[in-house]
């Protein structure tokens, strides 16, 4: 298994549908997976029981958080050739920082990759070319926006040859 936690946002419709139209014409991965915050990356060597036990664990007390997107950002990919663009919250970035951290605290803490950094955020798209990135990022920040949404579960979920599979949903207080 190739175990991550992800938090798909609640978002406004038009706001989902805005992130969503713009993702299916720029992000490779728009038919694989909705719009969400990736909280633990790939954990390959860990048994499913044991990892969905140490997140529930962690997550024991987490409040759910409420975030409010107002730019776009360019960041290298640290796993491919890829640049991509982010929507990157104001409000929430630390809690959601907080809560990566929390849940690489204990089992999962030699999985922690501390060579990255941590950036919440939701990609809207990615390519090759940073030039590319750079026209979409600054078309997103050519206006004021305020896109809030709410992070109140996380999904454990498996993810292998483009396929997610949602094993687990863990509710936040």
């Amino acid at each position: 298994m190739n175990l991550h936690v992800v938090a798909y946002p609640e978002l406004a419709k038009a706001d989902y549908e805005l992130i969503q139209s713009f993702r299916k014409e720029h992000n490779s991965l728009y038919a694989v997976i909705e719009p969400h915050f990736t909280i633990v990356f790939s954990v390959p060597d860990m048994r499913l029981e044991d990892f969905v036990a140490e997140i529930t664990k962690q997550c024991a007390a987490t409040p759910a958080i409420r975030f409010c997107f107002r730019c776009a950002v360019i960041n290298k990919d640290s796993f491919s050739s890829n640049y991509d663009a982010f929507l990157v919250p104001d409000e929430g970035f630390s809690q959601v920082v907080r809560l990566h951290d929390k849940l690489y605290s204990g089992k999962l803490s030699h999985h922690h990759r501390l060579d990255i950094s941590y950036i919440p955020h939701l990609s809207i798209a990615n390519a090759i070319e940073v030039k590319s990135i750079k026209k979409i990022v600054d078309k997103w920040n050519e206006k004021e926006f305020a896109i809030n949404g709410l992070i109140s579960s996380l999904d454990i979920i498996n993810y292998e040859n483009r396929v997610i599979t949602t094993v687990e949903k863990v509710q936040l207080l």
